[in-house]
């Protein structure tokens, strides 16, 4: 990042009161912190958690992301005179983990939670919500971060990715498209949504669950190509762990015609490299992501932020949401400077609600939470988003496939592609 630049950042949120304070709790305030108020005089406190030590759901890249922000905030002179203060909480991917998050954040004086990657909103949202705190671009885990009107999510979550891996097949001319997703409510609504993005097309959707407990993804893999016949298509909505076993299977039966695809977060830079890069499965494969590649230039002021920091994958979409989070908010504090107003919860959420548009350097098309843009949609109102990006693994990496933006959003409402 070049020196006087600003990232854009945009944040929101709400808290909710008496979470008891959980004793394995792990709190940090980044180096560009002093004091703790929120209100206009003082430092400008936000938070961001993520689960670390615990298991494959570790993100400690994200906190480690939004400290590197607080840093590079103060090397390049605060926030119109006033300190940002980044505190980050290991939330322990539980409940009680979060709910002593929350309770840090609530007793700082938070002005909100920036970019933060949980999948307890069923505790964390209530009491942001009591508190009047906003929570901003976070990583999109669970339901009440699409429909609570004190979140901000800045990318469409897994609903806006599967429309767009249907719509990126059905560009490449695949008659029918296998779907391999988890065996859960959630994986009834993507089915739902892909079919919706299939449909108009007259695209075939085969709908392949699996559960927890499968051990033989052979089976799931046969069952998912079928006869391998030319035009068929199949794509992978799992967890990184059982994309795996997947991809292992796909590998053991060496289709020639189909066609396989994913989304970013199923798979990334990282599973193509594990796989075999350019010799393995994944070679030729489509991918649907909520952002450019993460080589695109787009990420240069990330990848300068995040220097030498190991734990911090730039290729990870959740880094790469926090990044987009904080760059929201950044943007949002310089326009409440120039307006005369300082940066505070209620004045943040003020704002998003706007209808304003918000700026991501190029990482999403521009940003809002209007009335007008909320989806016409019961479970997911919030997410307003509906952006994808079409990538696809070229000789071992990760790439465009076309450039810009695609909106999904019709196929989120059960519209018509546009013409």
């Amino acid at each position: 990042m070049t020196k006087g630049s600003r990232p854009f950042g945009r944040g929101f949120g709400v808290v909710v009161a008496a979470i008891p304070l959980l004793a394995l709790v792990a709190c940090s305030s980044s180096p560009a912190a002093g004091g703790g108020s929120a209100g206009g005089g003082g430092d400008v406190v936000v938070m961001t958690w993520a689960p670390s030590d615990t298991g494959t759901d570790d993100r400690p890249g994200v906190t480690a992301l939004a400290e590197a922000i607080g840093r590079d905030v103060a090397d390049h002179g605060g926030l119109h005179g006033r300190k940002l203060r980044v505190l980050t909480c290991n939330e322990h991917n539980s409940a009680d983990g979060v709910g002593a998050c929350v309770r840090q954040a609530i007793d700082s004086k938070a002005v909100a939670v920036i970019g933060s990657y949980s999948q307890y909103g069923d505790t964390f949202m209530p009491a942001l919500e009591t508190a009047g705190i906003p929570y901003l671009g976070g990583y999109g885990l669970s339901g009440p971060e699409f429909s609570s009107p004190f979140s901000y999510p800045v990318a469409g979550g897994t609903p806006s990715l599967i429309a767009g891996s249907g719509r990126q097949l059905v560009a490449a001319g695949c008659r029918s498209v296998a779907m391999i997703r988890p065996d859960t409510r959630a994986g009834d609504t993507l089915a739902r949504y892909l079919d919706g993005a299939l449909k108009p097309d007259g695209v075939a959707l085969t709908d392949v669950k699996v559960t927890d407990r499968t051990a033989d993804f052979g089976d799931i893999a046969r069952k998912a190509v079928g006869g391998d016949r030319s035009g068929n298509c199949v794509t992978d909505a799992l967890g990184p762990e059982q994309t795996l076993k997947l991809l292992d299977a796909y590998r053991k039966l060496s289709p020639s015609r189909t066609q396989l695809a994913s989304v970013i977060g199923s798979i990334q830079q990282s599973v193509v490299d594990s796989t075999g890069g350019a010799d393995g499965p994944l070679n030729g494969a489509f991918a649907t992501g909520w952002y450019p590649p993460e080589t695109a230039q787009v990420w240069d002021g990330l990848r300068s932020v995040a220097g030498a920091d190991k734990r911090i994958a730039t290729s990870d979409l959740a880094v790469q949401t926090t990044w987009v989070a904080y760059q929201v908010l950044l943007q949002a504090a310089d326009r409440l400077n120039s307006a005369g107003t300082a940066l505070t919860a209620k004045s943040l959420r003020i704002l998003l609600d706007s209808g304003d548009t918000l700026e991501t350097g190029g990482a999403t098309p521009p940003l809002t939470w209007g009335l007008t843009e909320m989806l016409p949609s019961a479970d997911t109102p919030r997410l307003t988003d509906t952006w994808v990006t079409f990538q696809e693994v070229k000789a071992g990496r990760l790439v465009q496939q076309q450039s810009g933006f695609v909106d999904v959003r019709w196929a989120l409402t059960n519209g018509k592609p546009p013409q």
